[in-house]
């Protein structure tokens, strides 16, 4: 438990306005820095491409988020600023393989099962109640310090649910990777078609550590609550966030970069925003490691020369790149039930991503890229027009600095350059004209946003990585941010790191901000406790 005083939080990204809104409710005076002219951070939307378009400049689904630590504790008071989500009831998200095969999940898990070679619906549906009995105490690990009571409940929880044979298994399963997984639990490939390009939303390929039982649980959570997006955008989540702050005392400072976090001794004593000192009893810093050891704490005596090293050598991972399309009418898919998916990957099942990943991590422009192709306004119509439709699309094998590219071996690329974008974005639009012919011919408007572009809206997307580093199994648990550190604790009394560099990394949830705020006033019990005393 820690003392009073104000608290500062620096960046208003999802886990920034979720601590500071359960901090403000549970009676602290909060006060969230934030370096942009608008809070939310990836939590955007904006008219990008023409009027009357709204289009969710980066992150989007929000099924992590209602389904995560906070959302019970927010609800009431969100749901009173009128937000309401709208989630898919029939497809929620389909595969469509380069040859024009479609693999297509369901909401409900019998139809998606029905769909795959007998064998594999069967697995499919004992691996689904499998992950759904083990949730509740996978919750326990990933929402909070991975070495708190809370962490150490929810790991007994497993045991206790698989039993002590069963643990030998789990570990093998929560350590493989998403194509170990797959291959030990489904003779066919239309499992791991759906699986795979779901890790790259966590920032994982399919050949890393820990794909297993994570890509599980995301295909669960897609089952569970249909992939939701927010009424009239994901901004509104972050500019009701900020609403449950204020209401509660506490306040948003926007264009208020904070540049020092300043200590006495060992303690932090506050922060230096927009060239003034704010004093803090405790600070929560949603930063990446290198930003917080190398630029806020750069002259804290407090830092052990170890932390520091370990944090100049943070590795981020591969860029992303966001294209936002505005058209005139809806997509004309070959394959008709594609019209009403809310969102559609093409790529060659788990093959065809790993290589794609393999070739952005070499520094290649893959040759035949995962592609993400979002259609939110099936769900929320009040995005576009009357007879309107939009895309959003995301890729997340992009190198961060090309030298090559996959698709013509003789050619030297040097860095990002205006063309080289230009030039990327027609193969993609290419091969979703494969797929939809007569895209380019529908196009009224088009927004890109390439690596570089990422990391000028958010510094904290260094060189285009939206998931705050590595996902590795070395940058991941235990390890994540640093090895060196405990989670969210740092060396310095009253203040903690959150965001998505550190556990459980990257996603919607809010999960590290809930975590350091229920820390911060003594656990989680302590948190409800206050919660309710303020009701």
């Amino acid at each position: 438990m820690t003392s009073g005083g104000p608290i500062a939080i620096i960046g208003s990204g999802i886990n920034g306005l979720v601590a500071g809104a359960l901090l403000a409710k549970a009676g602290r005076r909060v006060v969230v820095f934030e370096r942009e002219a608008r809070p939310g951070g990836l939590v955007a939307t904006e008219p990008l491409t023409l009027p009357g378009y709204l289009h969710d400049t980066f992150s989007s689904w929000h099924g992590t988020f209602l389904g995560g630590p906070a959302w019970p504790l927010l609800a009431a008071e969100l749901r009173g600023r009128g937000l309401r989500w709208r989630a898919a009831e029939d497809v929620v998200t389909a595969t469509v393989r380069r040859d024009g095969d479609v693999v297509l999940l369901h909401r409900d898990p019998e139809r998606t099962a029905a769909g795959l070679p007998s064998g594999d619906g069967r697995a499919y549906l004992a691996e689904l109640a499998r992950i759904r009995a083990l949730a509740p105490h996978l919750g326990g690990i990933l929402n909070h310090d991975p070495r708190s009571p809370a962490a150490m409940r929810g790991l007994l929880g497993v045991a206790r649910t698989v039993g002590l044979f069963g643990m030998k298994e789990f570990v093998r399963d929560a350590l493989s990777s998403g194509h170990g997984f797959a291959s030990r639990r489904f003779a066919g490939g239309d499992v791991e078609a759906l699986l795979a390009p779901w890790l790259l939303h966590a920032g994982l390929a399919p050949g890393g550590a820990t794909g297993g039982v994570a890509g599980m649980l995301m295909l669960s959570g897609l089952h569970r609550a249909g992939l939701p997006v927010l009424e009239g955008g994901a901004g509104r989540l972050a500019e009701a966030l900020r609403g449950v702050i204020e209401d509660h005392g506490g306040e948003v400072r926007v264009g208020a970069e904070v540049t020092r976090v300043k200590t006495k001794g060992r303690r932090v004593g506050g922060v230096v925003a927009a060239g003034r000192f704010f004093a803090a009893g405790q600070v929560l810093a949603s930063v990446t490691p290198r930003a917080l050891y190398g630029g806020l704490l750069a002259d804290a005596g407090a830092v052990p020369a170890r932390v520091r090293a370990e944090a100049s050598r943070f590795r981020h991972g591969r860029a992303a790149m966001q294209i936002h399309l505005a058209l005139t009418e809806p997509l004309a898919w070959r394959r008709a039930e594609l019209g009403a998916v809310p969102l559609v990957h093409l790529c060659d099942g788990g093959a065809g991503v790993a290589l794609a990943c393999a070739e952005a991590e070499a520094g290649l422009l893959p040759a035949h890229p995962t592609i993400v192709v979002g259609q939110q306004y099936v769900l929320d119509p009040s995005r576009v027009p009357p007879g309107g439709a939009a895309l959003w699309i995301q890729l997340q094998e992009v190198p961060r600095h090309p030298t090559g590219d996959a698709a013509d071996r003789t050619e030297t690329l040097d860095g990002w350059t205006p063309e080289l974008v230009e030039r990327y974005t027609g193969r993609v639009l290419d091969r979703i004209e494969a797929h939809a012919p007569g895209l380019r011919a529908r196009i009224a408007a088009m927004a890109v946003l390439p690596p570089a572009e990422l990391e000028r809206r958010d510094v904290n997307l260094v060189d285009g990585d939206p998931y705050g580093g590595a996902t590795d199994l070395d940058q991941n648990l235990v390890w994540r941010p640093l090895g060196s550190t405990r989670s969210h604790r740092t060396p310095v009394k009253g203040l903690w790191h959150i965001g998505a560099s550190t556990h459980p990394g990257p996603g919607l949830a809010g999960a590290s901000g809930y975590a350091a705020a229920a820390d911060l006033l003594g656990g989680p019990q302590r948190l409800r406790t206050a919660l309710r005393a303020r009701a």
